[in-house]
């Protein structure tokens, strides 16, 4: 659940009201997704309060499939985003303490026909901790033997780890594991447990056949895989905040590929998500649509590329 300060421009500190939305990376993922004509199912948990039930309605709402998303009860928490909208200078606060999706286990995994479905998305988040780190490399091996893609977002928070040593040991297995594998800079340094090491390990990976998108915020990106890699620039605008673009991006850049799209005009189409995104208060809810993406992309001047 996010809380973003209202009026846009109001620092958190300053604000009198909020606005409520859906938050949390995957499910913006699965609502960017949907807004581009996808159908995606969510797996995890959820509190078993209000703020759960507000979650759910919000995930059926975006036309999410939730009949995997399970309620638990006890101490176990709905994460909280508070966020506000000041351009360069925004502040966020994110509450974790007992977090609801950490408690998704392999129970949750095991029912689930991975044959249904085109390919099976992650983020970095949920491998923080047990039992949802077992229950994650859980559906990456049914995804495996169902031979449908898996689709990895490295989405460091270091907050959520015990230490670096061990989000690198995880990412570098589930890595492994993985078709196609998108973080920024910092995120794969993490992995290659050297910041200076990042675009490294990821070209590691793209040789060994896995499709690799390593982000660079506002120098934009490389897309590396055993074929070659090629760099694409942003589209500049004015941002609001910066929450949400990752999840915009890797959401319309999947729809693009499932669309058939060339690799290149997919990650553009991400990029372009991304930036629509920051323009906006909140992040499900800015999720633009087909013809939202086609109107931007085709008014914007075109992606840039920093000069140095």
């Amino acid at each position: 659940m996010d809380f973003y300060a209202d009026p846009p421009g109001t620092r958190l500190q300053d604000a009198a009201c909020f606005t409520a939305s859906l938050g949390g990376s995957s499910a913006n993922i699965a609502v960017a997704f949907c807004a581009q004509g996808g159908q995606t199912a969510l797996v995890t948990c959820v509190s078993d309060d209000p703020v759960g039930q507000f979650c759910l309605n919000q995930l059926s709402h975006y036309g999410i499939d939730t009949k995997y998303v399970r309620q638990v009860a006890g101490e176990a928490r709905n994460s909280l985003a508070v966020v506000d909208t000041n351009g360069t200078e925004t502040q966020s606060v994110i509450y974790r303490n007992d977090a609801a999706d950490f408690q998704m286990n392999e129970a949750d995994i095991a029912g689930i026909d991975m044959a249904g479905f085109g390919a099976v998305v992650t983020t970095g988040t949920v491998l923080a901790a047990e039992p949802s780190r077992s229950a994650t490399f859980a559906a990456f091996d049914k995804a495996r033997r169902a031979g449908i893609p898996i689709i990895f977002d490295l989405d460091y928070r270091p907050y959520s780890w015990p230490d670096s040593r061990t989000a690198a040991q995880t990412y570098a297995r589930m890595a492994q594991a993985c078709d196609i594998i998108i973080g920024n800079d910092d995120e794969f340094g993490v992995l290659a447990e050297s910041y200076d090491d990042g675009l490294a390990a990821a070209r590691d990976l793209a040789a060994s056949g896995k499709t690799v998108i390593y982000k660079m915020g506002h120098r934009g990106a490389i897309t590396l895989t055993a074929s070659g890699e090629f760099r694409t620039g942003i589209f500049k605008v004015t941002a609001l905040k910066p929450t949400g673009a990752g999840d915009a991006f890797m959401g319309s850049f999947l729809a693009a590929l499932a669309n058939g799209a060339p690799l290149q005009s997919a990650v553009l189409r991400g990029s372009a998500a991304a930036a629509i995104v920051v323009t906006k208060v909140g992040c499900a809810p800015a999720m633009p649509d087909p013809a939202e993406l086609d109107a931007f992309i085709t008014a914007h001047p075109g992606p840039s590329l920093p000069k140095d």
